[in-house]
């Protein structure tokens, strides 16, 4: 475990309840979240966030200048209590005062989000911190700002770093929190595999609450492994995990769509999959951009796994099978396969769908051929050169 407690700032909540009230697909709960992102911004007296959000969009916030002017001057009070601190620390006291110093005044700035101000002050505390773990805690910091102010930029740039600082000797705590951030930041360009291979990796040893609560962790677990695990690999590593299984009654409408896959069940599958959508997809910061893209790979999984049992079926059994009509399977169905994502051919006079399953033997015959084409090709070039 590390020695330090991991203060959760900047407060990672605060940004997914601004993208709830900024979107109109959620005009129900605009006012619940209008309240909880003032009541956390009056709580960590963040003048310099709530100035910021006042300015981008004018209106979706409630401008009051004496709860402004109230935290301004809270953040002008402990700002200079911070820098006396840091003044005594540098005349009378040694190295060790002096980094404690700074982290405090950076940790300070990072907590009311003023992002310019916390950037370089976490910048200043990192290359005056001697200790290894300390300078990994200041850097995923900074990989947490660039999260809260959605920077890309910040966010890769420091993942890379604190990379390098564990491989020079990080704990085992600080390691396995890594890989959570760095699932995230995956997760944020669509790569959901390898993603997934970090999520599964620290299920059993999560520690980076300063990034999400425990039963939101396991629901991102189950999301976006469902999708990328194998049906063998789905039931070993999410349907039988002890912590999967510690928190099911938390996170039942999750299970119900893994569930429902593992056990073919395909038409709750589909009601599951609506449902996970409306409610943990589309209202999440993280998962929205990607809400379309998981539903479609979900839908061609469902369709892949079902036509592997069978050499033709009806597309009257499909639709029964899946609850929707034969119109929504013909039209699904012929995108996926057009788009060469299913492997079946659609018989609408008959109304039957027939696998066309690719032959292994004749896909390894043609690999062996192209990349024998390929080292005649290097060794003519060679002999040219040689000879």
């Amino acid at each position: 475990m590390a020695d330090d407690i991991v203060l959760p700032v900047p407060n990672l909540a605060i940004p997914q309840h601004h993208f709830i009230i900024t979107n109109a697909k959620f005009a129900d709960t605009h006012a619940s979240a209008k309240q909880a992102l003032l009541a956390a911004i009056e709580a960590d007296e963040m003048a310099p966030y709530y100035r910021l959000l006042l300015a981008q969009s004018p209106g979706l916030l409630p401008s009051s200048s004496s709860a402004l002017d109230a935290m301004e001057a809270a953040n002008k009070a402990e700002l200079d209590k911070l820098d006396a601190r840091l003044q005594e620390a540098e005349k009378t006291e040694g190295e060790t005062e002096i980094s404690d110093a700074l982290r405090a005044r950076a940790s300070y700035l990072t907590r009311i989000g003023d992002k310019d101000s916390a950037v370089e002050a976490q910048k200043l505390a990192l290359s005056k911190t001697p200790g290894l773990g300390a300078r990994i805690d200041i850097v995923l910091t900074l990989v947490r700002i660039g999260f809260f102010f959605n920077d890309n930029s910040l966010v890769s740039q420091n993942l890379q770093k604190a990379e390098e600082l564990i491989e020079s000797g990080g704990d085992w705590d600080r390691l396995n929190r890594l890989k959570v951030y760095r699932a995230l930041s995956l997760l944020s360009t669509r790569q959901f595999e390898r993603a997934g291979e970090l999520l599964i990796d620290a299920l059993s040893t999560f520690t980076a609450t300063e990034l999400l609560g425990y039963n939101d962790f396991v629901r991102l677990v189950v999301i976006v492994n469902t999708l990328v695990l194998k049906r063998v690999d789905l039931k070993k590593k999410v349907l039988s995990s002890p912590e999967v299984i510690q928190v099911q009654g938390e996170v039942p409408e999750l299970l119900d769509l893994t569930t429902s896959l593992y056990n073919c069940n395909y038409a709750k599958f589909f009601l599951a999959l609506g449902s996970l959508e409306q409610s943990h997809l589309l209202p999440s910061r993280l998962l929205s951009p990607h809400a379309r893209y998981y539903v479609r790979e979900m839908r061609i999984i469902a369709y892949a796994q079902i036509l592997e049992s069978y050499r033709s079926l009806t597309l009257q059994s499909l639709a029964t099978a899946f609850g929707v009509g034969i119109d929504f399977v013909d039209k699904d169905l012929s995108h996926f396969i057009s788009s060469g994502r299913l492997n079946c051919t659609i018989d609408k006079v008959q109304g039957i769908i027939e696998t066309n399953r690719p032959s292994h033997k004749n896909a390894q015959y043609e690999t062996v051929v192209r990349q024998g084409d390929l080292l005649l090709n290097n060794v003519q070039r060679l002999s040219k050169i040689l000879y």
